[in-house]
C-alpha cells in the first residue's frame, strides 16, 4: 500500500476524503431527508412518484404523488385493450361489474365537472343549476331509484305468480 502514496500527508488527505464521503452517506442514509434518501436507494425510481408537501409545523412531509401511478396504469390499459378484449371483459360476470362501475365514476366525474365549471360562472341562472345538480339531483336520483327498485320487485313478483 505504501508505494501508491508518495508521503504520509497525502496517505491522510486521502484518508481524510473517504471519512467525508462515509459521513455523507451517512448522513444520505439517516433519512433527514426521506425523499432524496428513496432515490438515492433506488437510483432515481421513486422520484416521480413522492412529492415533498409541508405540513402544519412547516416541515417537508413525503407524500406519494398518485397522478403519475394512474397515468401509467391508465397508458398500460390503453396499451393492451382493443375492441375485442374490451366486448369479452364485458361479456364476463367481473368484467360487466367492473364495466358498470367504470361508467358510474364517469358519470359522476363528467356531472361533478359541469357543476363545478356552473358554480364558477358569473351568471346566477349557471350557478343555481350548479347548486341543483350538488344538492337536489342526489335525492332525485335516490327517489327514482327507490322507484325503480320497487317497480322490479312487482315485476318479480307478479312473474313468479304467473309461472305459480
Amino acid at each position: 500500500m505504501a508505494y501508491r502514496y508518495d508521503s504520509l500527508n497525502e496517505l491522510r488527505r486521502k484518508k481524510e476524503l473517504l471519512q467525508n464521503e462515509v459521513k455523507d452517506l451517512e448522513k444520505l442514509l439517516t433519512f433527514d431527508n426521506t425523499k432524496q434518501t428513496l432515490s438515492a436507494l433506488t437510483n432515481g425510481l421513486t422520484d416521480t412518484y413522492l412529492k415533498e408537501v409541508p405540513d402544519a409545523d412547516g416541515d417537508m412531509q413525503v407524500k406519494l404523488n398518485a397522478a403519475p401511478i394512474l397515468h401509467g396504469i391508465s397508458d398500460q390499459l390503453k396499451s393492451v385493450m382493443n375492441r375485442k378484449t374490451i366486448m369479452q371483459v364485458a361479456q364476463s360476470e367481473p368484467g360487466s361489474e367492473l364495466l358498470q362501475n367504470t361508467l358510474k365514476l364517469g358519470a359522476v366525474s363528467m356531472i361533478t365537472h359541469y357543476a363545478q365549471k356552473n358554480m364558477r360562472n358569473s351568471s346566477w341562472k349557471k350557478k343555481l343549476i350548479g347548486l341543483a345538480i350538488i344538492y337536489v339531483a342526489p335525492i332525485v336520483l335516490k327517489y327514482v331509484r327507490e322507484k325503480l327498485d320497487e317497480y322490479q320487485r312487482n315485476k318479480t313478483a307478479s312473474s313468479m305468480e304467473k309461472l305459480i
